[in-house]
């Protein structure tokens, strides 16, 4: 693994590259709605940014935030993005003497926050057909026990795409509440996944949501997102988020427009994302040697299998690289599995789609004869 120093300077060079298809992060890429374009500008002509926001967020935004997910009693606090919500549970609950628990693949940075504050973090392999590529109740309770702090369940999981049940739901609360621990239900996902359950809503006094705007309304940039708990609970979290001063004014005046149009605004984003999918499954089922453990997907994003096809990862992704592509490889998810898969987002234009999928087997036939790449992440 490369220092920070180097990768920013590849982001860097990553974001200054004129025309890049951006298909790696998971972020939308769609032309947003005009209202939301409107809410911005009109929040930058009003010269909104020049004061600080109340530390948890615009009352009209928390509120909009709470009806989105339909949960009764319980409230909200905007975050500079889904992460900042996350890192504050981590610095509200993790101690030495705790375990974190979570599956394997995950997202990574909750994982290094509860390092960072001495949590011992245990990961259930899920990377695997005969549980479904999914965790299970019976994995879940024999990982978790009185030390364990946080038990963290992405929703749809990042990278495979797979979501789960109420009654999968309710027996890890119910795993949660044998041990007093908390139950991170990450939901930033949520709205791709048909019939998504919201924990929240099964038991508010062992489970908190997170959710983000960088996916669904494409404002990753501006940094917005929510922890949302019962009013007690929160308050007792709260102290612990960084962000004090609260979230970007017109991060959140973007948001709050997003959700008023949210009906009209899903309708299309699902369309172009099922579209886009289609066309990469289509793709990938004519390459011999790839596959998609998942599919279709909950998330904005296809698991691409490579380990059929006898490449590396890194590789397909330097071949794409160089057409102008970025997508990412499983080692930026999993250490354990990251050998296996690329992953590709699909809340893109149908041209990047297009030009992903046409050019498939050529990059992988590359792919197979490059033995030299540049990853620094």
């Amino acid at each position: 693994m490369s220092d920070i120093y180097t990768r920013n300077a590849w982001f860097d060079r990553l974001f200054a590259t004129e025309g890049l298809i951006w298909m790696g992060q998971n972020t939308n890429h769609l032309p947003p709605h005009p209202e939301v374009l409107a809410a911005l500008h009109n929040s930058v002509a009003a010269t909104e940014f020049s004061a600080y926001a109340p530390p948890l967020g615009f009352e009209s935004l928390r509120s909009a935030i709470v009806a989105d997910i339909g949960v009764a009693g319980v409230t909200a606090m905007v975050t500079d993005g889904g992460v900042n919500a996350l890192a504050t549970l981590c610095r509200a609950r993790c101690r030495p003497g705790t375990t974190f628990v979570t599956t394997d693949p995950s997202w990574k940075w909750p994982c290094q926050f509860a390092e960072q504050m001495g949590s011992e973090v245990i990961q259930i392999p899920i990377w695997n057909p005969d549980c479904h590529y999914r965790l299970t109740p019976d994995a879940l309770a024999a990982a978790v026990d009185d030390s364990t702090a946080l038990i963290y369940l992405v929703d749809p999981n990042n990278p495979l795409g797979i979501h789960y049940s109420r009654e999968e739901l309710q027996a890890f609360i119910d795993i949660a509440r044998r041990h007093n621990a908390l139950l991170i239900h990450d939901c930033t996902y949520r709205d791709f996944a048909p019939e998504h359950v919201a924990a929240l809503g099964l038991d508010s006094e062992q489970v908190v949501m997170s959710v983000s705007f960088s996916k669904w309304l494409g404002l990753a940039g501006l940094r917005v997102g929510a922890l949302v708990a019962a009013p007690a609970l929160l308050a007792e979290l709260a102290p612990y988020n960084g962000g004090v001063l609260g979230a970007s004014v017109p991060a959140q005046r973007a948001a709050e427009a997003g959700l008023k149009v949210k009906g009209e605004w899903m309708t299309t984003l699902l369309a172009a994302d099922k579209r886009n999918k289609a066309r990469i499954a289509e793709a990938v089922s004519a390459v011999p040697g790839l596959s998609l453990p998942v599919y279709p997907s909950g998330g904005n994003f296809l698991v691409i299998d490579v380990t059929g096809a006898d490449i590396r990862p890194e590789a397909l992704v330097e071949c794409y690289l160089q057409q102008g592509i970025q997508i990412r490889h499983g080692g930026y998810h999993t250490a354990t599995f990251g050998d296996r898969f690329i992953k590709v987002s699909t809340t893109v234009p149908a041209e990047w789609a297009e030009k992903f999928a046409a050019l498939l087997p050529e990059m992988v036939a590359q792919a197979a004869q490059l033995q030299q790449f540049r990853q620094p992440f």
